[in-house]
């Protein structure tokens, strides 16, 4: 099967509807907004929330790029397509994200949910990230979750009420090589929990995800090198094998959920297990499992189909 640059395949589902758990219009009247909508794990909920019946606010920093998911979904969902926005701003920059914000709610009248999905990162030890690098992967990944989740909480859950769910890794126990995500991620937890305790009162609940090797189209993004190791890694998982995007996209679907009205401050690992391998335990090779993929228009990295 050929694959594109953005994760999508060629004809691959392209018309099929999402096979969600959760039941038919859940989220119905409901706005959700996605940062980083366009691609990957944003684009997979995304369309699971539209599935539900959620109008959506997709956020990124191409235009393009949001665009194409917006017409993916619609064309897939017709009855979704004058419910989905699209508000092209870097989530690092104050005033961006408060006129994005400010603009979705013009459109949708309300932001009952919000997926702080946008961020990235490059790998490199310690030792060799310079200040700008260190400084633009803590400005992506922290700085922008914050400038979203208070302009959303400010401009409107303060008194609407409403869910946030934040993204994590898996940083359990540092993250070697990739230090500046490592720390960034790890001010998101402390956030997360900071917010969940201020916010509660306005009827906020403020939770986060923690996706470990997950084979989304941003594996794609690594270079050679690394993209190497991505494909060693599923041997270090108890499940011995990477997760889904659909995988990922149901706890942040829960999270935002009235099943999830007493969860607040919680993170969702969905690695497989990799923080409970231990040295002393030699994992076995998976002999049964499950996987859950409801995502038809999914497409694994190309690093997995290369020789």
């Amino acid at each position: 099967m050929s694959q594109q640059s953005d994760g999508q395949a060629d004809g691959q589902g392209a018309g099929q509807r999402y096979a969600s758990v959760f039941r038919p219009g859940l989220f119905d009247g409901k706005t959700v907004l996605v940062t980083g909508g366009g691609s990957g794990l944003g684009r997979c909920t995304a369309h699971e929330l539209a599935a539900l019946g959620a109008g959506l606010a997709l956020v990124g920093r191409k235009p393009d790029k949001l665009q194409a998911a917006a017409d993916e979904i619609a064309r897939i969902y017709p009855e979704a397509a004058g419910r989905i926005s699209t508000h092209a701003c870097d989530i690092r920059d104050e005033a961006g994200v408060r006129g994005a914000v400010t603009d979705a709610l013009a459109r949708h009248g309300a932001i009952d949910g919000l997926f702080n999905c946008a961020g990235g990162q490059f790998p490199a030890p310690l030792d060799r990230i310079s200040f700008n690098g260190w400084n633009a992967v803590v400005q992506n990944n922290l700085h922008g979750t914050f400038l979203m989740a208070r302009e959303v909480y400010t401009q409107h859950m303060r008194q609407h009420g409403g869910a946030i769910v934040n993204m994590l890794a898996d940083i359990w126990g540092g993250m070697p090589g990739m230090g500046h995500s490592g720390a960034a991620r790890a001010g998101v937890w402390n956030l997360t929990e900071t917010a969940a305790c201020e916010w509660a009162h306005a009827g906020v609940r403020v939770n986060a995800v923690a996706p470990g090797w997950i084979a989304s189209s941003g594996m794609d993004s690594y270079d050679e090198d690394y993209r190497a190791v991505l494909r060693e890694l599923k041997t270090k998982v108890p499940l011995q094998r990477f997760g889904t995007e659909a995988e990922l996209a149901a706890a942040v679907v829960f999270l935002l959920s009235p099943a999830a009205a007493f969860i607040n401050g919680s993170v969702i690992r969905v690695d497989g297990g990799v923080p409970n391998a231990r040295h002393s335990w030699t994992l076995q090779p998976a002999e049964r499992g499950e996987v859950y993929n409801g995502f038809p228009q999914y497409a694994p990295p190309s690093l997995f189909s290369e020789d």
